[in-house]
């Protein structure tokens, strides 16, 4: 039974438009803003709640079945009500509550609401949420793990009509005594015990990359190296990054995140670019790359071999690192790259499969600022994709 917690309790006495609860693990965040969602839902006539995540998969496996439980558990449900093609549940007096996605563009910048929750609200770009948040006329919630600072913090939290909280395990009385005993072995995991115990703003233990800067736009004397290039298409985003050089250290600049995109797209997106150079992409994908040089870009696979994911991955680490604020989901990737875990939590020396698109446009980009071969195999890795090249005349 989903009963009223000290969560629940403490968020009911929120009282500004904005309200920003920040928790560890297992801190009834997601489940007491749907239990007070659901409640306005049943009391309130011909009001619109939208509840929003990063993606469908996300919303599917998170806030949309917690509310169906929710629902189910207190004889609420009712199949009639719910259009599974639209996700969308309508209560008796006309208020509904959608579920949609933050990468539907129809969507966020669609009709207005009265409410929304925006679920897990540090993997949602900036830009999505004041689309958003523009377009909700009366509360806008969100819930996150304090994993990493993210624009809450720097662009949100200090403004008049903003409430924040933190909420951790102890103010869910719901919690199996297991699960309490569980949370708690962790306490001499410091950082851990600080993000997932405390609620307090930490970094995730396993991060890949740490110490990465954002600034407001590239300096005049930054000098543009290559590009790096991560192939995608309906399930993944094709990923372009270019990477400049800085006062001895490295910029990113976020050029293309998007899924559904032809090598012939993508061809034209470095052709109407304003700067030329050099395109690494990633070798696994010969005929992508030699399409694409068929449109007159320049491009060469990246180095493949033993070990390179992982060199590539510590040529990065050793670089001074900036990110444009613009370059959105480089940042979001760059906060949730993280190392496999075995079961026990130990951290593994390979990456997690998720979160990896621009990390690996980036990791091709670089491949040779500081190259896995000597330098003979180097300069005949790239004799041989320049003979490619000029067998296609370019």
């Amino acid at each position: 039974m989903y009963t009223e917690t000290t969560a629940t309790k403490k968020l009911l006495t929120l009282r500004k438009r904005i309200r920003g609860i920040s928790g560890g693990t297992s801190a009834s965040k997601t489940i007491s803003i749907l239990l007070i969602l659901i409640d306005f839902a049943q009391s309130h006539s011909a009001k619109i709640i939208s509840v929003v995540s990063e993606t469908m998969p996300h919303l599917r496996k998170g806030a949309m079945r917690d509310f169906k439980n929710i629902m189910e558990t207190h004889n609420y449900w009712n199949d009639d009500d719910w259009n599974e093609t639209n996700s969308i549940y309508t209560f008796p007096g006309n208020t509904i509550i959608e579920f949609f996605s933050a990468d539907d563009p129809s969507k966020v910048r669609g009709p207005r609401r009265d409410v929304i929750f925006i679920n897990e609200a540090n993997n949602v770009p900036f830009e999505t949420y004041e689309q958003l948040e523009l377009r909700t006329n009366d509360v806008v919630w969100l819930d996150w793990n304090p994993v990493q600072e993210f624009w809450f913090y720097t662009e949100v939290k200090d403004k008049e009509d903003v409430d924040f909280m933190i909420l951790t395990y102890k103010d869910n009385e719901a919690l199996n005594p297991a699960i309490v005993k569980s949370i708690e072995s962790r306490k001499d995991r410091k950082n851990w015990w600080k993000i997932y115990g405390e609620g307090l703003l930490g970094e995730a233990e396993g991060r890949i990359y740490t110490g990465w800067q954002q600034l407001d736009e590239i300096p005049h004397e930054a000098r543009l190296v290559r590009y790096g290039l991560d192939f995608g298409y309906s399930n993944d985003p094709a990923a372009i990054v270019a990477i400049y050089e800085y006062n001895g250290g490295r910029i990113y600049d976020e050029i293309t995140y998007r899924k559904g995109l032809l090598n012939k797209d993508i061809a034209d997106i470095f052709k109407n670019l304003e700067d030329d150079a050099l395109v690494i992409a990633d070798a696994a994908e010969p005929k992508s790359i030699a399409e694409i040089s068929s449109y007159g870009i320049q491009i060469l696979g990246s180095a493949k071999g033993q070990d390179s994911v992982s060199y590539g991955i510590r040529t990065v680490q050793e670089l001074k690192i900036s990110v444009t604020k613009r370059s959105t989901n480089i940042w979001r990737e760059y906060q949730n790259y993280l190392w496999e875990t075995d079961r026990n939590g130990k951290i593994l020396t390979s990456p997690q499969g998720i979160w990896n698109h621009m990390m690996d446009a980036i990791r091709y980009g670089e491949e040779n600022n500081k190259p896995r071969f000597d330098d003979t195999e180097w300069e005949q890795h790239l004799i041989e994709n320049q003979r490619i090249l000029k067998g296609r005349g370019y």
